[in-house]
């Protein structure tokens, strides 16, 4: 990886014991939506297909990424937490899982920022879906994230 952001977004992860376990890696990033990666084989429940939490740990961890990237775009420094979450399980996964999230079609970064800046916090909605190998989407999950400035 040669993005120094992605490469500190990665060490973050790996950082981090439950997530080094899942065995993410950064499938990409445009500026816009953030990619991540994770083998079946670490996250495969009782039925063969993907976990419902690691679904759900990969899709949280893949808008927490995006998040911190804009932050760290923008010049802040910041903590990122998600405030709330809500996931539709739509179909089992049986393969990889490979996770790509984006702000939610009402969100605006611009704005995000300027709140971040004046008021020291601010609020993102983003969306994450889970691809089947058809295209289809094996979940959808949308999300709150705050960030607040450090010091």
């Amino acid at each position: 990886m040669t993005d120094p952001a992605l490469a500190r977004l990665l060490h973050h992860y790996e950082s981090m014991p439950p997530v080094a376990a899942m065995r993410l890696s950064i499938a990409g990033y445009d500026g816009t939506r953030l990619r991540l990666h994770a083998p079946l084989d670490a996250h495969v429940n009782d039925k063969g297909c993907a976990f419902g939490g690691s679904l759900a740990s990969v899709m949280t961890l893949a808008g927490w990424g995006l998040v911190s990237l804009r932050v760290e775009e923008a010049g802040f420094d910041a903590d990122v937490f998600v405030a709330d979450s809500q996931l539709s399980y739509l179909a089992p996964l049986y393969t990889d899982l490979d996770v790509e999230a984006e702000l939610a079609p009402d969100g605006d970064w611009t704005t995000f920022t300027d709140t971040l800046r004046t008021r020291g916090r601010a609020r993102a909605s983003l969306v994450a879906r889970t691809r089947l190998p058809d295209g289809g989407a094996a979940t959808e999950f949308t999300a709150r994230y705050v960030a607040k400035l450090r010091g």
